[in-house]
């Protein structure tokens, strides 16, 4: 592949009257302007954007980290996120991670190497003041209340729509209560606020047994019903972290012959509807859009979004 030595080589002129040609700048001759583009063309030269960007202290690169796609959090946020940035000028860079700090801590390191102009961390394995530390390299923001920590966030405020949900629960006379979320860590934000949630309402702790994470799927929704009901068979009530979820639940309860449970999903996605099932619409879109924005921001941002309860 030639380069712009090759361009000032083959022409006769220096590298530095090839680079004034290359980007349009004044005080290069006609004459040294059409040679120096006869050369051009006869390589075939295509310009390095990315290191031209780096050379003028541009980027236009918002890389997004994202642990998997696999549940409508990460596909409802990146959508907010493209749908924001398409008519930006800026290109979005996905960075998956799956939840690897190693991983992680290298695109924070890329940030510091000014190849992204900022990251979005959609979720993260890394603490959050590791993230805070490299602030001073770039725009990060992060989609989750950061705490005490200063680093631009969006966020859903979950708590209402969560006591909300348990509310009604309670209102039914509920005794059990299946927990399907995500991640199974008590450091998981989603993971502390729906305990927290059901803690307020119940005056006590879930379940452990009754407590199932690495939701993702229909599918884990199923398997996770066949698991639980064989702990406890007259169990019939799911708080689960996702309507798909929740429908993979409810079909195992079909296909064995057993009542269909009381379930409440999470994310408003197409099977609550179909359903007639309870859901909690977070918004993960305009989270996105929101992020995206933020991430442009050179300013600390915080700006939280009120999740909401849904009875059909």
């Amino acid at each position: 592949m030639p380069t712009i030595r090759d361009i000032a080589r083959k022409s006769g002129y220096s590298v530095s009257t090839v680079s004034r040609v290359l980007n349009q700048q004044k005080y290069v001759s006609d004459a040294a302007k059409e040679a120096i583009e006869a050369v051009i063309k006869q390589l075939d030269y295509v310009p390095n954007s990315l290191a031209r960007d780096l050379s003028f202290g541009q980027n236009k690169n918002i890389g997004v980290v994202l642990p998997h796609n696999d549940h409508p959090y990460f596909n409802q946020l990146l959508n907010g996120i493209m749908d924001a940035a398409f008519s930006s000028g800026y290109h979005i860079v996905l960075l998956p991670s799956e939840y690897n700090r190693t991983v992680e801590r290298d695109y924070l390191e890329q940030l510091k190497r000014k190849n992204f102009t900022a990251l979005i961390f959609t979720s993260h394995e890394l603490p959050l003041a590791v993230l805070e530390d490299y602030t001073r390299y770039g725009q990060i923001v992060c989609c989750e209340n950061p705490g005490q920590h200063h680093i631009s966030a969006v966020y859903s405020n979950r708590e209402p729509a969560y006591l909300a949900a348990f509310n009604y629960l309670k209102s039914l006379e509920v005794q059990q209560i299946g927990l399907l979320l995500s991640r199974n860590l008590a450091k998981s934000p989603t993971w502390v606020a729906v305990t927290g949630a059901y803690q307020q309402i119940f005056h006590q702790k879930p379940d452990q047994q009754l407590m199932i994470g690495g939701m993702r799927s229909f599918e884990d929704g199923y398997r996770a019903a066949e698991q639980l009901i064989a702990r406890q068979p007259a169990l019939n009530c799911y708080f689960t972290n996702g309507d798909d979820i929740a429908a993979g639940v409810r079909q195992y309860h079909l296909d064995h012959q057993l009542p269909v449970p009381i379930l409440i999903g999470q994310e408003k996605q197409l099977s609550s509807l179909l359903l007639k099932m309870p859901t909690i619409d977070h918004h993960f879109f305009t989270l996105g859009q929101k992020a995206f924005e933020l991430a442009l921001s050179n300013q600390h941002h915080e700006c939280a979004f009120e999740s909401e309860f849904i009875r059909p």
